[in-house]
């Protein structure tokens, strides 16, 4: 017995099973079946491991749903985004004549180039347009509902 420490004998029945495990896991590491039983005691009676693990786990999660509830967010903004466009689009695109459709998709594909390096400088300086906007809108307080839908402007030859 060692000086420093106090230890208490006790007599305990296991299974068979267990005492053949234990006798094998004590040879195979190269200790005494004490150490091996008061190792697992210390594990089995330490609260502590399992209530840190269980708050890493709850915190994880949390932060999960948190991420979960963003893009639900940001995913909702972006289809009522479309839909707004699209209705826009649809409200004030005039049909074009035959003889200058290839102009038109000619400038068509020229914007598209466009917007695509916009997208691309915007995406590379890690901004969000959806929070720039979130942020905006919370400075500016809250829009007018337009239910009734946009009224049609007038469109300028070559716009």
């Amino acid at each position: 017995m060692s000086l420093g420490t106090r230890r208490t004998r006790l007599n305990i029945f296991i299974e068979r099973d267990h005492a053949r495990r234990l006798d094998d896991i004590a040879a195979h590491r190269g200790v005494s079946k004490s150490s091996v039983i008061a190792a697992a005691l210390s594990a089995y009676l330490a609260p502590d491991v399992a209530e840190q693990r269980e708050l890493a786990l709850t915190k994880r999660l949390d932060r999960l749903s948190r991420q979960f509830e963003r893009l639900e967010r940001d995913q909702g903004i972006l289809i009522e985004t479309v839909a707004l466009f699209v209705r826009h689009y649809l409200t004030l695109a005039l049909p074009v004549p035959e003889h200058q459709q290839e102009a038109v998709r000619a400038q068509g594909r020229a914007r598209y180039a466009q917007f695509i390096e916009q997208l691309a400088r915007h995406v590379q300086r890690g901004r969000s347009l959806v929070r720039e906007v979130q942020e905006e809108s919370v400075v500016a307080g809250p829009v007018p509902d337009d239910s009734a839908g946009p009224v049609p402007e007038s469109r300028e030859e070559g716009a």
